[in-house]
């Protein structure tokens, strides 16, 4: 007994001594809080890949902004100003407003008419700054408030990086200002505070329980959790509450039952008055951080209480230690357990890839435990035990990791993930060479993106790219897509090489549905920059193409040949900014989950027989992504516009210059009357108007695409406008309010 107990302690020595000494060495590294940092990024990352959910249509915030500050022409806004204000709110007859301003001191003129708002108005919360200096608390609350009860704290609770993850419910014993509110709304809920069954000293509204933060809760370590608070469950980034302004409200710009019956936030959302914070939803990786206005966290703190009593949305929970050290243990074990019984098979090079695959997915899967956990409010730490998981493998795989020569050199060769773990999970993946297979081929292109180019720096033209180009790989590697190549502007993607699967036409559709999708966060980026915003077209075709290796044993590629490459190129080629166009092939091998919006043929050049191309609208099953609905209303114009222009031959521009006309004119498309032929989506032209008396042509141009003939009209074309010169635009837009 004794021997064979010995026997299998030495045939598992490695898993024993390593899972308990590098757990033991990562909980020592968590309560050192040397990790509090990555946890809190992880924890950021869970926000920012929850669901967006929708607007919590209780709360209305009236916000301060520059376009206010400037029609107001002081700050702080006058008493009367202020007064007139709580007015209009108190007009609409919300449940209770509350005023996110220090309002200490009168601001004259008006001081007596907001003292009478005050005294009139039994649902307005006032605030003040309770943490202060040793004198006393910073800022006082507005007397009259004072006296009623009607003043709530204002004080927020900041982490070492600045960002806010937690929220006061009380500071001492002052309700914050989103519970004040929310108390307000419960009261006509019949829902009033009392103390938790569980803990009497702890705050219960409903069936909700509110336990406090503790120190080292989450991935915290030994913070300063005195006063009572909870973590906040934001609802979402920047924004994401109904807002509107003061001039909007003062001007009487808004629904007359806008506020009725909600909670009324006001507060400063102008950057110049820097009451702004960074959350869990601001990223300092990609772009600017995006900062949060004071005002919405405390809206937020005041939606996260509302919907968990009223709506069962949860708070946020955290494990006690216990549990979290356990957790750290199981995957340590893991690791060595996975590791160690691997060790001897399929050679040391292969021994590594396999383990690194197991490795990985074991601490994707407890990634997603992490945010499926997260989904029901429950904060569960991932960095300590993918730091254990992967410590405990690498403890044990150190003395096989391959060199990184041949690491280097395969990653010269080829340039996706997935086509260099194919090719280092395969003796022949580094030979040249290919075979015939079917595969799903998308290619994406700017439309108009060559005359934006012209106008701009190239700097400014590489950052456009950059950030165009992050936000699609994103979706393409998010629908397993394989990235062949970037083409400037343009992307090959290949669904079904080098790795095959059952759903690649799907997951190819699916892909360029969430592109044009994500092209809104694109532009919306670009015009933060000042940039202009760009559109995109996209191809899609499905066929059979040569797949494999090509170029010299120097110098190789992995990509597709064959004429279905070439026909994607064509079909995309038809496509107009936001459209998605795809084959016959493509439309079977998906079937009926596809929305189309319309077909026509096509007579690609190269190809002897006409096909059939179709206008993709979305993709339901489990997808379920839908192309939204664009309008373009024309507007008929009195006079006919008189105008020249060239056709584009491929990529070059025709000589020869043509006479025309447009009948109707809008900011995206004319119908424009010619005598010489043109083809619907095969031709791009180039337009310059004619203005003035000796109709002279302008210096700026129009670009478009000549999308389909007018019907029962022999000389009348519609077109898609793809870039319009900036000064051109005025001008249209000018001729258009003309002739409203």
């Amino acid at each position: 007994m004794w021997s064979k107990l010995k026997r299998q302690i030495w045939e598992w020595r490695g898993v024993l001594i390593t899972a308990p000494s590098v757990a033991g060495i990562v909980i020592a590294l968590r309560f050192a809080g040397i990790l509090q940092s990555l946890e809190w990024s992880a924890y950021d990352q869970l926000f920012r890949f929850r669901p967006q959910e929708p607007a919590d249509s209780r709360i209305v915030i009236v916000g301060i902004s520059e376009a206010d500050l400037q029609a107001l022409k002081q700050w702080p806004i006058q008493d009367a100003v202020l007064a007139k204000l709580l007015n209009k709110i108190k007009q609409q007859k919300p449940r209770a407003i509350g005023l996110d301003i220090y309002r200490d001191l009168p601001v004259e003129p008006g001081y007596q008419e907001l003292l009478q708002v005050y005294r009139s108005t039994p649902n307005l919360v006032g605030i003040k700054k309770v943490v202060g200096g040793a004198s006393g608390p910073a800022v006082k609350p507005p007397p009259e408030l004072q006296a009623k009860g009607l003043v709530s704290a204002n004080d927020l609770p900041l982490d070492t990086d600045s960002k806010i993850r937690r929220h006061f419910l009380y500071v001492f014993t002052v309700e914050s200002l989103g519970l004040k509110l929310a108390f307000m709304y419960l009261e006509k809920e019949g829902i009033f505070p009392q103390p938790a069954k569980k803990n009497p000293d702890n705050l219960q509204l409903g069936e909700v329980e509110f336990v406090p933060f503790g120190s080292n809760d989450g991935g915290y370590v030994r913070t300063d959790a005195r006063g009572y608070q909870i973590l906040l469950n934001f609802r979402g980034p920047a924004a994401s509450f109904q807002n509107v302004s003061v001039m909007d409200v003062l001007e009487n710009r808004i629904p007359s039952d806008l506020m009725r019956d909600r909670i009324v936030l006001i507060g400063s959302v102008a950057d110049s008055l820097n009451d702004l914070l960074y959350t869990p939803y601001s990223s300092s990786i990609i772009g600017i951080p995006k900062r949060t206005s004071g005002v919405e966290v405390h809206a937020n703190l005041t939606s996260a209480i509302l919907s968990a009593v009223l709506d069962g949305r949860p708070l946020i929970r955290t494990w006690p230690e216990w549990l979290e050290w356990l957790w750290i243990f199981a995957a340590s074990t893991i690791g060595a357990i996975v590791t160690w019984q691997w060790r001897y098979k399929g050679g040391m090079a292969k021994f590594s890839l396999r383990i690194f695959a197991i490795i990985f997915s074991i601490a994707g899967s407890i990634l997603i435990a992490g945010h499926m956990a997260f989904l029901k409010g429950w904060w569960i730490p991932v960095v300590p035990p993918v730091l254990a998981l992967a410590g405990s493998a690498i403890a044990i795989t150190s003395y096989i990791a391959r060199t990184a020569g041949d690491i280097r050199q395969t990653f010269s060769r080829y340039l996706t993930d997935e086509v260099v773990a194919s090719l280092l999970e395969s003796p022949e993946g580094l030979k040249l060479g290919g075979e015939r297979r079917k595969v799903t081929i998308l290619m994406s292109d700017l439309r108009g993106f060559s005359a934006v180019s012209e106008r701009l720096p190239p700097e400014t033209v590489v950052s456009m790219l950059n950030i165009y180009l992050e936000a699609m790989a994103d979706e393409i590697v998010k629908y397993q897509g394989t990235i062949d190549e970037f083409i400037g502007d343009a992307i090959l993607v290949l669904f079904g090489a080098p790795t095959q699967r059952e759903d690649d036409a799907e997951r190819a559709v699916a892909c360029a549905l969430a592109m044009q999708l994500a092209m809104d966060s694109v532009n919306q980026k670009n015009e933060r920059l000042g940039l202009p915003r760009i559109e995109m077209g996209i191809g899609i075709n499905t066929g059979e193409v040569v797949v494999g290796n090509i170029g010299s044993t120097k110098r190789a590629k992995y990509g597709v040949v064959g004429s279905h490459v070439n026909l994607t190129a064509r079909i995309e080629s038809y496509t107009l900014g936001g459209e998605i166009l795809i084959s016959e092939g493509t439309l079977k091998d998906v079937g009926d989950i596809l929305q189309i919006d319309g077909d026509f043929p096509a007579q690609p050049k190269g190809f002897n027989e006409p096909i059939s191309i179709y206008e993709l609208g979305g993709i339901g099953g489990k997808y379920n992504l839908r192309l939204p609905k664009q309008e373009n209303l024309l507007i008929e114009l009195k006079e006919e516009l008189p105008i020249e222009y060239c056709v584009f031959q491929g990529k070059h521009l025709d000589a020869n210059t043509c006479q025309g006309s447009i009948v109707k004119l809008s900011m995206k498309g004319a119908e424009l009357r010619s005598d010489n032929i043109l083809k619907p989506r095969e031709d791009n032209i180039k337009i310059n108007l004619l203005i003035g008396t000796e109709k002279t042509a302008t210096s700026g141009s129009i670009y478009g695409k000549v999308l389909r003939k007018i019907k029962n009209e022999d000389a009348k074309y519609y077109v898609v406008f793809t870039n319009i010169a900036p000064d051109i635009a005025a001008e249209i837009n000018h001729i258009c309010y003309k002739n409203v």
